[in-house]
């Protein structure tokens, strides 16, 4: 008897579990076998993926910095394991798992680097000490949507932000791919929560809700960008502008994006005698 092959639905990846849109939408895109078709999440799916995602800061902020080095190290040994499956899906898998392991690395050192102790008058102590911003809204590249994509959420919850990402619209399923490694490694549900679809549908709702504290535009359309930094603007959203032409992710990575998302938290503390 003839085996028929078991088909793959592509789905959404949200609170760390992998949910149909609640619009029960698909729309067809192009894959290594041909067209399928991807889960086209709905301004619903937005909300509830930033739901999943406050719900994680807490847990994920605390963790320590060697520990979050540590879970982002293991999304490269897995994605290392899987470089056959991701290497169809894009060509720049190394390029991919090798970013992950720079951002790893960076998770216990960016305090001395964005940190100081501060030279004060009086019998203090005053250290300015990095601190994550909270939800992150993220549009990843449209052209790049893997190395790309590990090139701005790295970033993002290296220093215990969580995020919210819209994929590429027209290439979204090395971020679900990428959601499996990363349901399948240490990384809390709901410290990543992926969303695909229409990028001018998702993007509005994800860049005006008041529980998303930043944003990244790296995949917004140019007829949209302007627009969404005037929805984040109204609850003072810090927003990393869309680069125009787009950025060579290929180039070497660099701690803007870490920076964008911190705050600086400063402490005095009264010298003993």
């Amino acid at each position: 008897m003839t085996r028929l092959p078991v088909l793959k639905t592509y789905k959404l990846y949200i609170g760390g579990k992998f949910p149909r849109s609640e619009s029960g939408r698909s729309y067809p895109v192009s894959s290594p076998s041909g067209v399928v078709n991807a889960a086209q999440g709905s301004r619903k799916d937005v909300r509830d993926a930033v739901v999943a995602a406050r719900a994680a800061f807490g847990g994920w902020s605390r963790a320590t910095a060697y520990n979050r080095g540590q879970v982002l190290y293991r999304v490269a040994e897995l994605l290392e394991g899987r470089r056959a499956e991701f290497g169809r899906l894009a060509p720049d898998v190394d390029e991919a798992i090798d970013r992950w392991v720079w951002y790893a690395g960076w998770t216990d050192k960016i305090a001395q680097v964005a940190g100081n102790a501060n030279p004060v008058a009086g019998p203090y102590f005053n250290l300015s000490v990095p601190e994550p911003t909270g939800v992150v809204g993220i549009l990843a590249p449209q052209s790049s949507p893997l190395l790309g994509l590990v090139s701005v959420l790295a970033p993002a919850i290296l220093t215990g932000n969580t995020a919210v990402v819209i994929a590429s619209e027209s290439s979204p399923l090395a971020a679900v791919a990428l959601a499996e490694v990363l349901a399948t490694s240490d990384v809390p549900g709901g410290v990543v929560n992926i969303v695909t679809g229409r990028t001018a549908e998702l993007a509005p709702p994800l860049a005006g809700h008041l529980d998303v504290n930043a944003l990244d535009l790296a995949g917004a359309p140019v007829d949209l960008a302007a627009s969404l930094e005037g929805l984040a603007a109204e609850n003072l959203k810090r927003v990393v502008r869309r680069a125009d032409p787009e950025p060579d992710w290929t180039a070497e990575p660099a701690l803007d994006r870490v920076l964008a998302f911190t705050e600086t938290k400063t402490v005095w503390h009264p010298i003993g005698v």
